[in-house]
């Protein structure tokens, strides 16, 4: 049986392709990643594929996430690229599978009804979407069963209007790009709190979002100092009402991802 639960923090793996991708979900996995992010747009399936198949970790205690291109939303083509990434991930079914952009929406009904047959054929555990506004998201779960809404999230950026609407409909919203880029680890609140606790900036942006309810995080990493250091802050004990209270006191306007067919966020 595979994972009914998601684990909280995930391995992201955007931008890592070739070896560096392949050795990273490796060691990912040997340390102790459960949760393991990939997607078609990424074009690295192969490498995460290679990377899971390097350990022998028991196939229903990974949790695999991949994501629909743009250009894959037509029903054909949604069942059709889906076997593909399972060919490339050499997996018999992933756990989660979301429409990457809310673009060609108004195929929306149609592609999820896609979606759900690869459920029905036992290809795919679980839907989701990314990058959907609350609106699209209310959207979407008329259509389906939708457990997932991953977006742009971190100390940077306020994500209060639709975390209330994920937590009103028993979703999860998983962050990406949690670091905002690298741009918290240089913040001055941050350090300042890492160094209080004996942290790094990193663990401490990290926590921020673990510490929310419905929250999951999925940070890229490749090298080993930095696969244990995110993966360890899922021991970490919670950030002080205080140091909790200068995270959220950051200015909260700093979107890093917004391609030219991202959804309107105002």
């Amino acid at each position: 049986m595979n994972p009914t639960t998601m684990p909280p923090l995930g391995l992201g793996t955007w931008e890592l392709t070739g070896s560096t991708c392949v050795d990273a979900v490796a060691a990912g996995i040997e340390m102790g990643y459960r949760h393991i992010d990939t997607a078609q747009m990424y074009g690295n399936e192969a490498d995460v594929g290679e990377g899971i198949a390097r350990t022998d970790i028991d196939r229903d205690q990974l949790w695999v996430t991949t994501k629909l291109d743009n250009h894959n939303h037509a029903p054909d083509k949604v069942i059709a690229s889906t076997e593909d990434s399972l060919r490339r991930l050499g997996l018999d079914r992933v756990d989660l599978l979301l429409i990457h952009w809310p673009v060609e929406l108004d195929e929306l009904e149609e592609t999820l009804e896609a979606m759900q047959e690869l459920v029905d054929r036992d290809l795919v555990s679980n839907l989701g979407v990314s990058n959907f506004t609350s609106d699209q998201l209310r959207r979407a779960a008329e259509a389906a069963r939708v457990v997932v809404d991953q977006v742009e999230y971190h100390a940077l950026l306020d994500q209060s209007t639709l975390l209330e609407t994920t937590r009103e409909m028993g979703i999860t919203l998983t962050a990406y790009s949690p670091l905002a880029r690298g741009k918290l680890l240089k913040d001055p609140v941050v350090t300042n709190v890492a160094g209080a606790r004996s942290a790094h900036p990193a663990q401490i942006a990290l926590r921020w979002l673990l510490d929310q309810d419905g929250v999951a995080v999925i940070p890229k990493a490749s090298s080993k100092d930095h696969l244990r250091s995110n993966l360890d802050v899922l021991d970490m004990q919670p950030l002080s009402t205080n140091d909790r209270a200068a995270l959220d006191d950051l200015p909260k306007d700093q979107r890093v991802i917004d391609p030219p067919f991202g959804p309107d966020w105002d």
